[in-house]
């Protein structure tokens, strides 16, 4: 008999008012034996959170139901329907469970130790000295450095990747049978993320453990599973070994899926083109000041002396972990950001021009932020969202001629015209990266500053926006700064790269050279995170 066993398990969402339920999950049946790895993939919307929701019997929604034939067997026993004090018996205890988002998973009011220590009192009933203990225990457990001195931090004090590890030390804590990890490395960088992985690896044969992996990451799926679900629209359209699946996919979804992946080169770039933007030494400190007086005891360097040129047509890929200054740069470089250091835009120095001197040029100067869920404000319609910047620099003579612009710039990015009146929650995250886009387009700008534009998308998504850059740069001549940690998809896009750490610049050069024969030891570390997840060891 397998450890979980999922048998026609169906759930639909609303149904009131007369409107149709939506189903969310269609009949999905699978099992899981104990100390077997798992991996549930499919694109955002497919089904796979809220399967896993269910297991522990924790919907999300209050209109969310299963269908009478829905079974949920753990160990034997019938979790659909169960009494509430046994399924809190077993939730976080035999079943545990590492959400997608450490920061938003974790309470900011509460140290690590309160946090972890109340999943030993409630399950274990331990003292609060034993709790201590055990924490620091699972702490070092999980490679978290210096963990005595870390019992007394707040969530935000830590870096993603140590966020993620005191998940997972809470997730183990009472030596659960099944670990379900929904998306645990999405916002990882990728030896943050190999790192995570590898000890996720570790801890499940150590402590026998089956885990179920929830993931639309398929590089993943190859180094962590031994089998493999694929989901689409709420159902399982495929299922086998991950070797067999990868080898000879079957249903037509499965193959698109693993076709995704952002692919090709970038055309080459005219070695002649003008300097659109160029940085002579950029620097970006920020004072550290502690006392009474608030005086200065030093400085965090972020960007630390940084040159650099995109030439017209081309794009200059920045890649490095997260606090390595790349996003710190790319705001220097648009002047959202005080910095030190000559920065000149078509020749001309910007570095002291006063804003309101520089107000003209911010059309030419644009950004597409990383999450396309918090950029777009929620309570504007994608015309006002698109249609703001031309407003604000008088680029249009009418209404009439505005609204043309909105149109044309939506149909260039690949979106229905039609929907310039509905407003951002009714699009997914690929479609709100496109009004993002649109956005920054609709201006005519020169050079586009790309923030990690790609981060929150799946594969298939990724590839479509990496296309959609590539054909509006060959379009138009646009130069792209394009800040990243996916080297997958710098590699698609970029013509040369720039390797960041610490607020400087280890290794730069065209994105073959960098690619295939790296110099620096941090660069070869980054490659063989990106491209080979076994290849790095859990630190």
């Amino acid at each position: 008999m397998s450890l979980l066993e999922i048998r026609d398990l169906s759930v639909t969402f609303g149904g009131w008012r007369g409107a149709p339920p939506v189903e969310a999950v269609k009949r999905a049946s699978f099992t899981l034996d104990r100390g077997e790895t798992l991996a549930l993939v499919g694109e955002s919307g497919s089904g796979k959170s809220v399967t896993a929701l269910s297991i522990l019997q924790l919907l999300p929604y209050p209109s969310a139901r299963h269908t009478p034939e829905s079974s949920i067997r753990f160990a034997g026993e019938e979790l659909v329907g169960g009494a509430p004090a046994r399924l809190r018996e077993i939730r976080g205890n035999r079943i545990a469970m590492i959400f997608q988002e450490p920061m938003t998973s974790l309470n900011p009011l509460h140290t690590l130790e309160k946090q972890i220590g109340e999943t030993l009192l409630i399950h274990k009933h331990m003292s609060g000295s034993a709790a201590r203990a055990r924490t620091l225990e699972l702490l070092r457990q999980v490679g978290l450095r210096d963990a005595e001195s870390r019992l007394g931090a707040y969530p935000h004090q830590l870096s993603g990747g140590q966020r993620q590890r005191v998940m997972i030390a809470m997730a183990i804590a009472n030596e659960p049978d099944i670990l379900i990890a929904d998306e645990p490395t999405t916002a990882l960088d990728v030896t943050i993320q190999a790192q995570i992985l590898e000890l996720m690896r570790d801890l499940k044969d150590r402590l026998g453990m089956a885990l179920l992996l929830i993931t639309h990451d398929l590089t993943i799926v190859r180094h962590m599973a031994e089998r493999v679900c694929v989901m689409t629209q709420g159902e399982i359209v495929e299922q086998g070994r991950t070797a067999d699946i990868f080898a000879q996919p079957q249903h037509p979804y499965t193959r698109r899926l693993l076709a995704a992946e952002p692919k090709g080169r970038v055309p080459p770039a005219d070695p002649a083109a003008p300097v659109l933007i160029e940085g002579d030494d950029v620097k970006v400190w920020f004072p550290i000041r502690s006392g009474i007086f608030r005086r200065i005891k030093g400085y965090v360097k972020a960007v630390d002396g940084v040159s650099l040129k995109v030439r017209a047509g081309s794009t200059l890929g920045v890649v490095g972990e997260s606090g390595s200054g790349k996003t710190t740069l790319g705001l220097a470089l648009l002047r959202l950001l005080d910095a030190e250091g000559a920065i000149r835009f078509k020749g001309r120095d910007i570095a002291q021009e006063r804003q309101r001197r520089l107000r003209p040029l911010r059309r030419e100067m644009q950004v597409v932020f990383q999450d396309p869920y918090s950029s777009l404000s929620p309570r504007l319609s994608i015309a006002q969202i698109v249609g703001e910047g031309l407003r604000v620099h008088n680029l249009s003579a009418s209404e009439a001629e505005r609204r043309q612009l909105i149109e044309e710039t939506l149909a260039e990015v690949g979106l229905d015209p039609a929907a310039a009146e509905r407003y951002p929650h009714e699009f997914s995250g690929g479609q709100r990266q496109r009004i993002a886009i649109a956005r920054a387009l609709v201006l005519k700008p020169r050079f586009l500053v790309l923030d990690e534009p790609t981060s929150a998308l799946d594969m298939s998504v990724q590839a479509q926006i990496v296309d959609l850059l590539r054909e509006l740069q060959e379009r138009y001549g646009l130069a792209y700064l394009f800040i990243s940690h996916d080297l997958k998809v710098v590699r698609a896009l970029s013509h040369e790269i720039l390797v960041m750490k610490d607020g400087e610049i280890v290794e730069s050069g065209s994105t073959e050279r960098v690619m295939t024969a790296p110099e620096h030891p941090y660069t070869r570390a980054l490659m063989a995170a990106a491209f080979d997840l076994a290849a790095v060891p859990a630190q």
